[in-house]
């Protein structure tokens, strides 16, 4: 079955130009010129990827990628023609999980959607066993995380963090290392993505958050009561 990518972008040529690179690697694509059109096309279609440009009319990248996340975890690409850090950041608070800047090279776009997609399916997968630590309870076969048997919404990139903090368990993991692993070695974002990304994981998380640790200087493990 084909994968469906919904592209939101106002430039009509630069929106063909991708949209021509991913029907060649076998993608259904949905498009829309604003967020309000993708919102509703999200609405009425169960997408598996999201690729919102951030300057657009009508309702904005930043303000559309809340909207969805409000309801969903699907995978969501921000491209952008600024490179501001903060723009970045702001983009991850929201729950993007990756952040492309223009010019871009749409099969350089392709292959990071793909390898995306890759990681969020198969983060589920591994081994099919249930990691139970008090009151947090991560299904690796079902993709799903229950604090107190309550479901925990963790975006693809916030659950990828979490497994691979677990995974490793009661080990350090440098930022660098993390940022390499959980983003890959492609990432041009900085240090501060994973900074940003574990505070959201922790309040996700509620008072099961403590059990990733801060290391000073070092970075990030996962482990018992803190």
């Amino acid at each position: 079955m084909k994968r469906k990518v919904l592209l939101v972008e106002d430039d009509a040529l630069m929106r063909e130009f991708i949209t021509d690179y991913f029907k060649k690697e076998d993608w259904d694509v949905y498009e829309a010129e604003n967020g309000v059109a993708a919102l509703q096309l999200f609405a009425e279609t169960k997408m598996d990827l999201v690729i919102l440009d951030i300057m657009m009319p009508e309702l904005d990248g930043w303000s559309t990628c809340r909207e969805i996340r409000r309801e969903s975890n699907v995978p969501i690409i921000m491209i952008t023609a600024r490179t501001e850090d903060d723009d970045q950041l702001l983009g991850f608070e929201l729950g993007a999980d990756e952040y492309v800047t223009k010019p871009l090279s749409p099969r350089v776009l392709v292959a990071r959607a793909a390898a995306l997609m890759k990681r969020a399916e198969s983060s589920g997968q591994n081994q099919g066993d249930l990691f139970v630590q008090g009151r947090l309870a991560v299904n690796k076969q079902s993709h799903t995380v229950n604090v107190a048997g309550n479901k925990v919404n963790l975006t693809p990139k916030e659950y990828d963090l979490l497994l691979f903090l677990i995974n490793h368990y009661g080990k350090v993991m440098p930022r660098e290392y993390i940022l390499d692993s959980v983003w890959g070695y492609d990432y041009f974002g900085d240090l501060r993505t994973v900074d940003t990304h574990i505070k959201k994981l922790r309040a996700k998380l509620g008072e099961e958050g403590r059990y990733i640790g801060t290391v000073i200087r070092s970075g990030y493990k996962f482990e018992g009561d803190l």
